[in-house]
């Protein structure tokens, strides 16, 4: 679906953006976006783990334990959307992005920790 926003000419994408929120409601779409969704998290990960790791504690137990504390994985989502690209900005709004990262928590962020470990 976001090839399909980057390579269409129109001008409004408010229908196309329509149209991707209500397929995030089936679970084969939300498969297909978490994939296209990790490349850029893990890109933001590695480049920004030493503003992150003091949001999740710091240390390998208390990231690992941070990781099931709703508000610190949140406050690490809401830090990490503006640092995603603009296509992706422009296609997941941001309450859609924090839900991502709540609901993928170990997978998006376990880079980050098992480093800190």
């Amino acid at each position: 679906m976001l090839e399909i926003i980057a390579a269409c000419p129109c001008r409004g994408h408010d229908g196309h953006l329509l149209q991707l929120e209500n397929n995030m409601q089936n679970p084969a779409e939300q498969s297909t976006l978490g994939n296209k969704l990790m490349a850029p998290m893990e890109d933001i990960v590695k480049k920004h783990s030493s503003a992150l790791m003091p949001m999740l504690g710091g240390s390998g137990t208390a990231a690992h334990a941070a990781l099931w504390n709703d508000e610190t994985v949140r406050k690490v989502a809401t830090f990490c959307y503006p640092l995603l690209p603009g296509l992706v900005r422009l296609a997941i709004k941001e309450p859609m992005f924090v839900n991502f990262v709540l609901n993928n928590r170990e997978r998006v962020l376990a880079t980050l920790v098992n480093k800190a470990a």
